[in-house]
């Protein structure tokens, strides 16, 4: 921009606005790395991995015939009033919730949206705890609203002064990324806090169908006009393609915000669609959901164990999703999250998540044999990870050694002394591995996948200051090759073995 280019007619906070960043980026990451959307697995986005009703001949949907019964509508507005589908939201609850309460959605980024512009105005405090969903803080972002951070784990001993400055809380139970889940008793104490300071909390139920309706506070919305619920259809039932959802609130805000919403903001197919599932006999307790619920717990147990492994800690949670501190690990969750993109495995990077930084990742919960290609994926990814960073730093030790001779102790290293005080660490990484010479004092060991893994934790050899010179004089000369690196075997190992 230059000085004679004129300004848009737009807010100016907006100017340097930018959008949310989300999982589900199958298209993207398809053309970006040449795979077809068919073989690539997402695991970045937390839908139901049980499937969606209609593979389940028990629910009695029939996707076909509710796609036709939309479509005989396609030629006139839809109802804006929406009767039957808050009738079927308002018994899809099971807590006493009525039609009045109902106030239609089109996905949760919408209903976060209809909220803002009816609470919030320019400079108004926002409260956002972190981690958390990141639509809350860009749709007040557009509003202009002021954002201050909390911390989740402070969700519970919430300061009166501090919400007496906002206008606005979002708690999303359980919450993305974390997986964590407050129970009733927990969530009321906030709800009664937050009314008691006239701030209105919002709270986000979207993925409570998947973790544990009963902790849901629906039923609590008639008496607290300072509560208002989010719920979202697309992650219970794996259609993220229709956008549906609701929102809950006591029959003065809600009749306010369903008179603010946009008109038509349901079409004719998600109306159908939406209304026929949450008319589902058992509405939060039907078998479908009972069974996802079951699903879900055993895939995440298993996904549990596997993802535990060195420099990964996955935390314990509630719902189809885990979150797992790589803190420990070499690898940066941006870097990991684009190893695994070029092998056809979608992951959520959570940098993009307030005060994540690179140390964390989001791994959906899949199938057992999607939860395998995911776990097998991470494991061939660390192990081209390790098998580049070896080569990369092989090469820059040999450039070094060729100027000043062996490195000597690295001393700065996390990990030194790995094998012996005093040891030379020219070659950190081995030209040779795997020797499978058990000579060295190298050898087999069970690896945690299965199998056997080649170990060098109790070989010495290459880090004897007399074998690295042995080594360097053929490596530094002629290069790293397959014949440069039998030929440095040779010298250096040949006479001590």
């Amino acid at each position: 921009m230059t000085e004679n280019t004129p300004s848009l007619p737009v807010k100016e906070h907006l100017l340097k606005f930018e959008p949310s960043a989300h999982g589900g980026l199958i298209r993207k990451n398809s053309q970006k790395y040449a795979i077809p959307e068919s073989e690539i697995l997402d695991a970045s986005a937390s839908l139901n991995p049980f499937g969606t009703p209609f593979e389940y001949p028990y629910t009695g949907l029939v996707l076909r015939n509710l796609l036709d019964k939309g479509l005989e509508k396609m030629e006139q507005y839809p109802d804006n009033r929406y009767l039957e589908f808050k009738e079927a939201a308002a018994r899809f609850t099971g807590l006493g919730t009525r039609p009045e309460n109902i106030i239609p959605g089109n996905g949760s980024t919408e209903i976060i949206r209809l909220v803002a512009e009816c609470v919030i105005g320019k400079g108004d405090v926002v409260l956002i705890p972190q981690p958390t969903f990141s639509e809350y803080e860009v749709q007040c972002k557009v509003l202009g609203a002021t954002i201050r951070y909390i911390r989740q784990e402070d969700l519970l001993q919430l300061d009166g002064s501090v919400l007496d400055e906002a206008k606005m809380i979002f708690v999303c139970n359980p919450n993305n990324p974390t997986g964590r889940l407050l129970n009733r008793e927990q969530v009321k104490a906030i709800a009664d806090k937050c009314a008691r300071h006239r701030t209105i909390l919002f709270l986000d139920e979207a993925f409570i169908e998947l973790a544990d309706p009963s902790q849901s506070v629906a039923d609590m919305v008639e008496g607290n006009e300072y509560l208002f619920i989010q719920r979202s259809l697309t992650k219970a039932f794996a259609i993220p393609g229709i956008r549906m959802g609701f929102g809950i609130a006591g029959t003065r805000l809600a009749k306010v915000l369903d008179n603010a919403r946009l008109s038509w903001n349901l079409g004719c197919i998600a109306d159908t669609v939406a209304t026929a599932l949450l008319n589902m006999e058992g509405g939060v307790n039907s078998k479908y959901l009972k069974d996802s619920r079951d699903f879900i717990r055993g895939e995440r147990d298993y996904l549990m164990q596997k993802l535990n492994r060195r420099g990964f800690k996955p935390i314990e949670s509630t719902v189809n999703y885990i979150y797992v501190d790589i803190s420990g690990f070499s690898m940066d969750s941006t870097e990991l999250t684009e190893r695994l993109a070029a092998h056809g495995v979608l992951i959520r990077d959570c940098s993009s998540f307030q005060e994540s930084g690179k140390d964390h990742i989001r791994v959906a919960v899949r199938t057992r044999e999607e939860n395998k290609r995911i776990v097998d994926t991470i494991r061939l990814v660390v192990s081209e990870w390790g098998s580049d960073k070896a080569d990369s730093t092989l090469h820059d030790n040999l450039a070094k050694a060729a100027e000043s001779g062996r490195l000597g102790s690295n001393l700065s290293c996390d990990y030194y002394p790995c094998h012996f005080e005093g040891q030379d660490c020219t070659f950190c990484f081995c030209p040779f591995y795997p020797c499978k010479d058990e000579r060295t004092g190298g050898q087999w060991v069970e690896s945690s996948a299965g199998g056997k893994v080649w170990s060098c934790l109790y070989c010495e050899m290459v880090h004897r200051p007399e074998i690295v010179d042995d080594m360097l004089s053929v490596l530094t000369e002629k290069g790293i090759s397959e014949e440069s690196v039998k030929e440095a075997w040779k010298k250096a190992m040949g006479s001590r073995l």
